[in-house]
């Protein structure tokens, strides 16, 4: 969420900031109903106040008037005026009333300064997906004459089996099999032993979440349709299936407070990960492209304000790291305003080479959200010597989701015999070097 008070002062700013993102005209519609709540809220406080003093300035005068009546031996009840009473009811009544219509106005301010995105970083051009910045490309294309699709490959040596995750799950889902589910689980292994020594804290979170935790993450209430969500009794509270672990270990520390010197405080994740979107169709999103579960192990860390940026070079590097030992061909992209997510200031994608489409899928975003998820959320630090808490800054970064990189191993380390080499980082937990296809059982 945005500061209310960078509107107030500089909301030329925040419009222009706004503007990369949405059409200029909604942003203006938007900041102008936003202003005039917040007018109304600061008259409608000022009203209460002024009520509130009124009675207590009736209140002192006719407690005074009581004690002179005493002193001069009158009947203290006696200076009561008819309907006084009455007066005094009315006045609660407007009062409540006030009240009332300022609890109304803070609902509508907080429901439409929650639905505004994030200020993106200077450095992030207007535009959406066409106007992303390609930064750096690490290694080369394979050189492959024969290219078989992740697809086929998968399937013709018996790592995934399609047909049977649609009977189970429905359009959208698969099952691991054989050395598909090795090489997957080794994936997911091997993550988390890097993070683990890279001296983040693992979490095994629960995959069901309040739907607090959405809101927090900045997903809710403009994507709320995105995730899966059970039904619940009327009057309980919402629950969602998680669509990345970023907003389980985020929603883990709402309303806390970081001492400074526990920052940076890192953390990652394994989850799978739910998301209702439509499962790809096209040739670029068939098999485990895109899907409505995948795996993925997902790094965090809340840090000071002063280090948000620096923090999220860090991260970009780590992750690049990952993708660069399994020794795949990829490359860095910095997104457009308009192809972010809108809770983030900035967002890098680390991109991998699929040879069948001659095109590069993304396998990690790691996001600097600046201190937009952290109002929502509630979450400070203490400064030294400072009697104010700050809002901490957060990052996230996939490192890595499988069912990208998965069917990059494939097609990148395809063989022209059929088989696929492993990896070499991960041949000792897979165990073997090259998957082949299997024997074919003898009638």
């Amino acid at each position: 969420m945005l500061d209310i008070e960078l509107i107030r002062k500089d909301r030329a700013s925040v419009e222009a900031a706004l503007s990369k993102r949405l059409d200029p005209s909604e942003v203006s519609r938007a900041l102008s109903a936003i202003a005039d709540l917040d007018q109304q809220r600061r008259e409608l406080i000022g009203a209460i106040d002024a009520e509130r003093q009124r009675r207590k300035e009736e209140a002192r005068a006719f407690a005074a008037a009581k004690q002179a009546a005493r002193q001069a031996g009158e009947d203290p009840d006696a200076i009561q005026a008819a309907g006084q009473e009455a007066a005094g009811r009315d006045a609660k009544a407007a009062l409540q009333e006030l009240e009332d219509r300022l609890g109304e106005v803070q609902d509508q301010l907080q429901t439409a300064m929650s639905e505004l995105p994030n200020l993106p970083s200077d450095d992030v051009v207007a535009g959406g997906k066409e106007a992303n910045q390609v930064v750096k490309v690490f290694g080369q294309q394979p050189q492959i004459e024969r290219v078989r699709d992740h697809v086929t490959l998968a399937t013709e040596l018996g790592l995934v089996d399609f047909e049977r995750g649609v009977k189970l799950g429905g359009s959208g889902f698969w099952i691991y099999t054989g050395w598909g589910a090795r090489l997957e689980w080794a994936l997911v292994n091997w993550f988390i032993d890097r993070h683990f020594a890279a001296g983040y804290q693992f979490m095994l979170p629960p995959h069901l979440l309040l739907d607090s935790a959405g809101y927090a993450a900045g997903q809710f209430p403009k994507f709320y349709d995105d995730v899966f969500h059970l039904a619940v009794p009327e009057g309980e509270r919402g629950q969602f299936l998680l669509p990345t672990s970023e907003t389980a270990i985020l929603g883990a520390y709402q309303n806390e407070i970081f001492e400074t010197g526990d920052l940076p405080h890192k953390a990652y994740a394994y989850t799978p990960c739910y998301r209702s979107e439509k499962a790809g169709s096209h040739s670029d999103e068939r098999g485990t492209v895109r899907g409505h579960q995948f795996n993925k192990v997902e790094i965090f860390q809340f840090t000071t304000q002063e280090d948000g940026e620096k923090t999220l070079e860090e991260m970009v590097d780590y992750a690049e790291g990952l993708v660069d030992a399994l020794g795949l061909h990829f490359r860095r992209s910095l997104l457009a305003a308009g192809d972010a997510s809108a809770s983030m200031r900035k967002t890098i994608d680390i991109e991998v080479w699929m040879p069948s489409t001659q095109k590069y899928k993304e396998v990690s975003s790691v996001s600097w959200a600046g201190d937009y998820q952290a109002r929502r959320a509630g979450i400070r630090y203490r400064v030294p010597g400072s009697k104010n808490n700050k809002f901490v800054h957060t990052l996230n970064g996939s490192a890595l989701a499988t069912s990208r990189i998965f069917p990059a191993i494939l097609e990148q380390f395809q063989q022209p015999d059929g088989s696929v080499l492993v990896p070499e980082v991960l041949r000792d937990r897979v165990g073997t070097d090259r998957i082949v296809q299997p024997a074919k059982r003898k009638a």
